[in-house]
């Protein structure tokens, strides 16, 4: 099997101290038509994206809705085939894997997902579902199961007797930590959140960020967090990575990112951020007209169509993806 002992990743880092690599990536959906069926073109969900992710980290995912967020989280656990591209995880080419190694894998690998009811079959207690994965990969007998079962329930905020109850007899916020729970019992190293607290009130969306990061703590978890609100993402994540149509357009540490964006995509988005404070001025960045299709992209720059500061070299060639400055990577050839 493949490794990426001797890789390095497209930020940089070398893979000593990184869980997670993902190699010029790509997943395309067929769009088929016709009398029989054929393809007659291709929906260029993830487009060649690389990055990695450190042990112990949270790399943010941002974007707007359609960029090809979700898709890549994804892919990067082979819920989805990808196209092209490859992704290691401890040394290990997740999508060269037979489906003993991968069924293995998945134990270290799990996602949370961003609708906490229709992820939850409403059909069984919910101790059934949190136990499925025990299930799947024998882990212990029905009593260990149990009071693993009951013990996760406790981490996330929740009483063992709430393993007997339905999924319609819990809030948004109950039926997110049951989620949580799910992906925790079988003790992973790496979890996709995918847009985990988008669909919870306000005053619910702290509590369930505040546990992320406490369990993250507690057993050293690493998250890839995909979200488009970045106020949320600035209080979790570590380090930021913005995405536009299925191409990654910046990468950066948190802190250079929301104090220095360089991507025009960047700064727009950051100055969509409400500041809780009426006094103060904010120049919002309108961008106009509507996010090209994937189906179709635009050449060179995919931003170049409503890119404020575009020149005609946008519009030809496509802006390599570079460290700008140290730890600060942007595809754009204005900076």
């Amino acid at each position: 099997m493949a490794t990426a002992e001797a890789v390095q990743s497209a930020n940089g880092q070398t893979t000593q101290d990184t869980l997670v690599q993902v190699q010029d990536l790509k997943k395309y959906f067929p769009v088929r038509g016709g009398l029989f069926q054929r393809v007659q073109a291709y929906v260029r969900a993830v487009d060649g994206v690389s990055f990695a992710i450190k042990q112990g980290e949270t790399l943010g995912l941002v974007g707007e809705s359609g960029c090809g967020k979700s898709t890549l989280g994804r892919t990067i656990l082979r819920l989805l085939e990808p196209t092209a591209g490859d992704v290691y995880f401890e040394g290990q080419n997740v999508a060269s894997m037979r489906p003993g190694e991968l069924k293995q894998a998945r134990r270290d690998m799990q996602i949370i997902f961003q609708d906490p009811f229709s992820s939850l079959d409403p059909r069984i207690p919910i101790g059934e579902s949190i136990g499925e994965g025990l299930t799947i990969h024998d882990i212990g007998q029905r009593e260990e199961r149990l009071e693993m079962i009951h013990d996760v329930l406790d981490k996330v905020g929740l009483y063992s007797d709430h393993a007997k109850r339905f999924p319609h007899e819990f809030s948004g916020g109950q039926r997110q930590r049951i989620g949580i729970a799910r992906a925790l019992v079988l003790q992973p190293k790496f979890i996709v959140c995918d847009e985990p607290v988008s669909a919870l009130d306000v005053s619910i969306q702290s509590q369930v960020l505040n546990l992320l990061r406490k369990l993250q703590e507690e057993f050293g978890l690493t998250y890839l967090f995909i979200a488009h609100n970045l106020s949320v993402v600035e209080h979790i994540s570590d380090r930021v990575a913005v995405m536009y149509l299925g191409k990654m357009v910046e990468l950066s540490p948190r802190d250079e990112l929301y104090a220095h964006p360089l991507h025009p995509y960047t700064m727009a988005l950051m100055s969509a951020i409400p500041v809780p404070d009426p006094t103060v001025k904010i120049d919002r960045i309108i961008l106009e007209g509507d996010v090209p299709s994937p189906l179709n992209p635009p050449s060179g720059c995919r931003f170049h169509t409503r890119c404020p500061v575009a020149i005609g070299i946008c519009s030809e060639v496509e802006p390599e993806f570079r460290e700008a400055s140290p730890n600060h990577w942007v595809a754009c050839h204005r900076v």
